[in-house]
């Protein structure tokens, strides 16, 4: 249950610096951000799905997914579906092409995040750290 309860309160948090930075922020870095936080936030949900899952996987899972909404933003359904405000979060409503960096960037610092972490995770009850070489 640990396994899926660190995933689940990092996307928590995740998702209420992604809110934050659309409200705090103006232009082009409120909206980069959300983006690079969506990829983030996918990558944590597949944490809490699948708590095993290598770092590279859960990687291309979160970008791929990422990707796959951006391009289903080519097609009329995410634009007549904007109206909803669940539905523009999760679907957005235009292609952009430069989300997909942004997306790409998110993936890459959870990525990184995933793998200090399993690095330096501590050995519960014994004060060590556990390095984990894999």
């Amino acid at each position: 249950m640990r396994a899926r309860l660190l995933p689940l309160a990092a996307a928590f948090g995740v998702l209420l610096a992604g809110l934050g930075a659309r409200a705090a922020l103006d232009g082009d870095p409120a909206k980069y951000s959300g983006v690079a936080l969506y990829t983030v936030l996918v990558y944590c949900l597949v944490l809490v799905i699948a708590p095993g899952t290598r770092p590279w996987i859960t990687a291309a899972i979160a970008l791929g997914f990422s990707w796959a909404v951006e391009f289903f933003q080519l097609t009329p359904v995410p634009a007549r579906l904007a109206g909803n405000a669940l539905a523009r979060l999760v679907l957005g409503s235009t292609f952009n092409p430069p989300d997909l960096l942004w997306y790409a960037a998110g993936a890459a610092v959870a990525f990184g995040a995933h793998l200090l972490a399993r690095r330096t995770r501590p050995v519960l009850g014994t004060g060590r750290v556990h390095e984990d070489r894999q």
